[in-house]
C-alpha cells in the first residue's frame, strides 16, 4: 500500500481578460533569469511567454511546464474570434517539436521556477509582483499524494546532460566538464 502524503502544489493562475500584453512578465522573468542575475534581457530565456493576436486585442501568457520528452500524439484545433489554435498553442511542455521553452544557446529545456532562489528570495513569482492589470496571480494549495519511486525517472541534471550530449557530442561535454573541474 502506498503511503499518502501532503504536497504543496504552487501555481500561476491566468486572467485572459485582464491581460493587455504588455510583456512585463517575459521581461521580468528573463532578467531573474540571466547570468549574472538582472544583468540583461532575453525574452527567449523567459519561462513565460505570450500568445497574441493583437488585432483582435487578445493575449494569452503561458508559462513553462515540464519537459516531455516525446511529442504528443493529437493535434486539437481551437478557434478563438475566428482565429484558429492548434494545442501547441497552449501547451506548457519544452518538447522535441517545438523550440518554445528552450534556453537558446544550449537548447535545454526552460520550466518555471516559480522565482524561487536561495540568494534571492522571492515571496512570489516576479511575473506576478509585475503585472500591473492583476491578470497573473499566485496560489498555493495543499494537496494529497501518493508516493511514488522516481526510479526510470530522469532527473534535471541526468535531462541536461542527456541534451548536452545530443547537442554537442559526449566527448566535447567531457572536455568541457575536465576544463571546469580543472579551473574550480
Amino acid at each position: 500500500m502506498r503511503e499518502k502524503q501532503k504536497k504543496t502544489v504552487k501555481t500561476i493562475k491566468i486572467d485572459l481578460d485582464k491581460c493587455n500584453g504588455c510583456r512585463a512578465c517575459e521581461v521580468v522573468c528573463s532578467a531573474f533569469h540571466a547570468k549574472p542575475k538582472y544583468s540583461s534581457n532575453n525574452p527567449a530565456r523567459s519561462r513565460i511567454r505570450l500568445i497574441r493576436d493583437p488585432l483582435k486585442d487578445v493575449y494569452l501568457p503561458v508559462y513553462a511546464g515540464e519537459y516531455a520528452p516525446a511529442e504528443c500524439a493529437g493535434r486539437s484545433s481551437y478557434v478563438i474570434d475566428g482565429k484558429e489554435y492548434t494545442s501547441c498553442s497552449f501547451c506548457r511542455a519544452s518538447c522535441p517539436s517545438r523550440d518554445l521553452f528552450k534556453e537558446p544557446d544550449s537548447g535545454l529545456p526552460l520550466k518555471c521556477d516559480m522565482c524561487e532562489d536561495a540568494d534571492d528570495p522571492q515571496k512570489e513569482p516576479l511575473c506576478v509582483q509585475w503585472c500591473i492589470t492583476g491578470a497573473l496571480t499566485y496560489e498555493e494549495q495543499e494537496v494529497e499524494v501518493e508516493e511514488v519511486a522516481e526510479e526510470g525517472k530522469l532527473g534535471e541534471v541526468e535531462l541536461g546532460f542527456e541534451k548536452l550530449v545530443d547537442k554537442f557530442g559526449m566527448q566535447k561535454v567531457l572536455d568541457t566538464m575536465a576544463r571546469k573541474l580543472n579551473k574550480g
